[in-house]
This record gives C-alpha cells, sequence and structure tokens, in this order.
C-alpha cells in the first residue's frame, strides 16, 4: 500500500513546475495578505540566501519558474547602502515579476552601528520585518529600536554550526522579557540538525514566530545536510498540519542549500512536494 508520505511526494511532483501569471503585487504588500475561503494563512516564499551565487534577474526567473513571489531580500542582491533610487528600481524589477519582497535579512550585527543601518535600511526597503542575528548584548539596544520603529525583527537560529542562538530555546530565553515584536526566523532544518524537534518548537513558540526557513535536512545532527524538502528526515506534512493549528499567518521560505549553483531542480521538487502536501493534507481536512 502507498504510505501516506510517498502519497504526499507524488502529489507534489505534478505540480513543481505549474505556470501561473499573477497579478503584479506593490513593493511592501504585507505577507498577511487577504486570503480566499479554504486557502491557508500561510505563505510560500523563498529566503534570499538561496540566490546566494545569482544575480537578482537570475533568481527571479527562477522564482518565476517555480510559481513562487514572496522574497526575504538579502543585501547581495539590495546592499544595506542603496539609495531610495535604487531601492525603487529593485521594487519595480520584482513587481515586474510578480514579486514581493517582504522582509531583510538575516543581518548580522555586533554593534550598536550594525543595529542602527539594519532598521535604516528596512525602512527605506518598504518592509516591517527584520532578519537579525544581533549578538545578545544588543538586544536591549535592538529592544529599543523595534519601539522606535514599530517593526518586528525576527532571530534566525543556526544549529549546532554557531554558538550564538544555536535553537528556538536560546532565542526564546534571550527575548522573552523584551517586546513582543521580537522573535523567530524559525529554521526548521537546523532546528533538527540541533536534535530538536521542528513540529514541537513551532507549537511550543508560535506567538513569536514571523518567518521560517522552510528546508529538510538528511539526519538530526551537525552532519545533516540540506535536501530536497521531501527527501529528509523532518515529518513535512506533520509541520504543515501544526502550521494549520497554530494559525500562522507569515511566510514559509524555501532557503534550499544544495547544489547552490545549480539549484533549480531542487527548488522545483521541493516547491512542488510543499504546494502537494498543503493541497493534500486540506482535501484531507474537508
Amino acid at each position: 500500500m502507498t504510505t501516506r508520505r510517498s502519497f504526499l511526494k507524488k502529489a507534489g511532483g505534478s505540480v513543481a513546475l505549474a505556470t501561473v501569471t499573477p497579478a503584479v503585487m506593490t513593493a511592501a504588500a504585507p505577507v498577511e495578505s487577504t486570503k480566499a475561503p479554504g486557502e491557508d494563512l500561510f505563505k510560500l516564499g523563498m529566503a534570499g540566501y538561496t540566490f546566494v551565487h545569482f544575480n537578482l534577474d537570475q533568481a527571479l526567473e527562477m522564482m518565476k519558474k517555480t510559481d513562487v513571489h514572496y522574497l526575504c531580500i538579502k543585501d547581495f542582491h539590495l546592499p544595506l547602502n542603496s539609495t531610495p533610487e535604487q531601492i525603487a528600481a529593485f521594487h519595480e524589477k520584482l513587481a515586474q515579476s510578480g514579486v514581493t519582497g517582504y522582509a531583510v535579512g538575516p543581518i548580522y550585527m555586533k554593534k550598536t552601528e550594525d543595529v542602527d543601518n539594519a532598521f535604516a535600511y528596512a525602512k527605506r526597503v518598504g518592509v516591517k520585518l527584520i532578519i537579525g542575528v544581533p549578538n545578545t548584548e544588543l538586544l536591549p539596544y535592538v529592544d529599543k529600536k523595534v519601539k522606535e520603529y514599530d517593526f518586528r525583527f525576527a532571530i534566525h537560529n543556526h544549529g549546532p554550526d554557531i554558538a550564538l542562538y544555536p535553537n528556538a530555546v536560546s532565542i526564546y530565553s534571550a527575548i522573552k522579557d523584551l517586546d513582543p515584536r521580537i522573535g523567530f526566523c524559525f529554521d526548521m532544518g537546523h532546528d533538527k540538525r540541533n536534535g530538536d524537534d521542528p513540529v514541537a518548537d513551532l507549537q511550543t513558540y508560535a506567538k513569536r514566530i514571523f518567518d521560517i526557513h522552510l528546508k529538510n535536512v538528511t539526519a538530526a545532527t551537525k552532519e545533516g545536510k540540506t535536501c530536497e524538502l521531501g527527501r529528509g528526515v523532518i515529518d513535512i506534512p506533520a509541520f504543515v498540519d501544526m502550521l494549520r493549528k497554530v494559525k500562522y499567518n507569515g511566510s514559509c521560505s524555501l532557503e534550499y542549500e544544495k547544489d547552490m549553483k545549480d539549484p533549480l531542480a531542487g527548488i522545483a521538487e521541493s516547491v512542488g512536494y510543499f504546494k502537494g502536501v498543503c493541497d493534500a493534507t486540506r482535501k484531507r481536512k474537508s
């Protein structure tokens, strides 16, 4: 008998390269836009780091081919010192591809000047969500800037590779008494590589999770590597079920770190799988 997991893989593959002509979106449109009845609250996006070896035009072409319309902006595509004119041109290029830049980052912050620059940059870009990795001693200053700008600030966990914010509990311990607009960019793959349970952590910290780096990994250890979304050790259907249970309404942005100089096939498979899982589990519920 076909297992639930293999069925969902097959369901996802059929839509990997679906072609849809999207409406042009405004540059600063929120991820949490109006949804039709029965649609999920969360959206599928792309983490900009996926395209570290590609220019913006190439990245947008891959997004067009895989029917993804939300991008977390990295500074190698839009530098931190970009002028208003450069930012306007950047957003125009995104709009022509039906893509919305919904956040910036991750941005690493080692001094207060880095925090100042990140908030000023996000304001110029026209987004109200910063993905950041600030040194812990800077958190009181981040708290001050969040209040000043009324932005959300999501701290990225990096698993066993980096001592700073290795897992969800390390982030929560550092921010639990700070402004509730300071939360997580939850990297579910790094969470699993740290030996934790991404589904359980999503449920535990849902109120402070503002962004998700969608990925799967080959092992629940430091040696685990990013793989196609349907091929790893994380139970993606269970994760999708939990997204709905906690009413997550942000972006699930695919961060595909395999074959990074030739990632299109893996991106397409992963996008198709995720859409297939969402569709199949939605129909199961109904």
